[in-house]
């Protein structure tokens, strides 16, 4: 192995502000990475939406600006696998860091991959059939092929060694970090109180709800649980953040049915500092997925000390046991149960908010950095 490794980054996938968690994830890992790691050598492969700022300015950092469209998805998984490959080559690369699931199967450097979660294969219904065969087959490939296959919780681990028979043993779990700006959060007096308003939302208490607006997201079920607890005369309001998707539709006619509409406020994407706001001042976070990989909206109010009120499902029991009010996903009235006793009990509250401010501490995309480099190294010297 090389005294000093040339890694290449593969964020081909990356649509700023469109692809939701592992946006996130990528943008703060790189950063970290940046921080831990001055001695190897990173070219990180941009599209032309994402664009240069996605790498750190750090010496040992390099962006390669390609013209790929990652907007258009059959053009960018084709040069994936054609014109990656062929600049992998060229750079002479010792490892290739895919952090968005898919890889070019050709082409030099050891394939270290993130698959993030298994949506496609546990609920399928989801998806449509050409999508669904699409992404089975690139997935297989990216389990199959990878030297290293890194994933976000051991649910998804268990996952991928089930589904797809990978020796578990090349699988690392690297949960995810939370930004500093939620650490402290409660007690930071940089963020303006009028932050919920310039997001739209009224002069009021809110429940905050994060995420892409996708059928596996339970949404109807929170709204059905919200309607119970406003006719029981709740006052508080529902802020849904998030980018569009599958449900909109359907969200947007079920807030109509059941007469919400002066009480249920989507706000769409929010720039983050703002929905780093939004999480501040909302009094408690509710998170109703039937999937997830990791929960990272979770994690971050966790870190700022917000009561979480979530699904009782693997991941979430992984990054929340202990510290948040679990119920079942596919009951509304637990749904609603648990959003009421949240509210009412201020002693349980506080304990739980508590705990998830320690178990937070573990929580750090420099935590997550240190483990993926650790990876990259492996994967090199095998």
């Amino acid at each position: 192995m090389p005294s000093r490794l040339r890694i290449g980054v593969n964020a081909l996938y990356l649509i700023p502000g469109g692809v939701g968690g592992t946006e996130i994830y990528l943008r703060n890992l790189l950063a970290a990475l940046a921080e831990i790691d001055t001695r190897n050598q990173y070219i990180v492969y941009v599209n032309r939406e994402t664009g240069l700022d996605l790498c750190p300015p750090s010496p040992n950092f390099a962006p390669y600006e390609t013209n790929v469209k990652a907007t258009f998805r059959p053009g960018r998984l084709l040069w994936e696998q054609t014109g990656l490959a062929r600049e992998a080559n060229a750079a002479k690369l010792d490892v290739l860091f895919n952090p968005g699931f898919t890889m070019p199967y050709f082409g030099s450097g050891a394939r270290v991959t993130v698959i993030h979660d298994l949506q496609h294969r546990r609920q399928p219904q989801n998806f449509g059939w050409l999508e669904l065969r699409a992404w089975e087959l690139l997935v297989r490939m990216s389990i199959r092929s990878s030297r290293a296959i890194i994933t976000v919780s051991e649910s998804s681990r268990r996952d991928i060694v089930e589904l797809y028979g990978r020796d578990e043993s090349s699988i690392s779990v690297i949960g995810h970090g939370v930004e500093e700006s939620f650490f402290g959060l409660r007690e930071d007096e940089t963020f303006a109180p009028s932050i919920p308003s310039s997001a739209g939302l009224p002069d009021c208490r809110y429940l905050l709800a994060v995420s892409t607006v996708h059928p596996h997201k339970n949404w109807k079920r929170l709204l059905q649980a919200f309607a119970t607890l406003r006719k029981e005369g709740m006052e508080h309001h529902l802020a849904i953040c998030g980018l569009p998707g599958k449900s909109s539709g359907d969200l947007a006619a079920a807030i109509r049915e059941l007469s919400l509409g002066d009480a249920v406020h989507i706000l769409g994407w929010q720039p983050r500092r703002t929905l780093i706001g939004l999480f501040k001042f909302a009094e408690a976070l509710v998170f109703p997925s039937t999937f997830e990989g990791f929960g990272m909206p979770v994690a971050e109010a966790l870190a700022g000390g917000l009561p979480v009120v979530c699904s009782d499902i693997p991941p979430l029991r992984g990054t929340a046991d202990g510290c948040a009010a679990f119920f079942d996903p596919e009951s509304d009235e637990a749904l609603a149960d648990a959003l009421r006793s949240t509210l009412a009990d201020s002693e349980a509250r506080a304990e739980r908010v508590e705990a998830g401010l320690e178990r937070a501490k573990g929580f750090t995309w420099r935590r997550a950095a240190e483990r993926t480099l650790r990876v990259f190294l492996e994967a090199a010297r095998a």
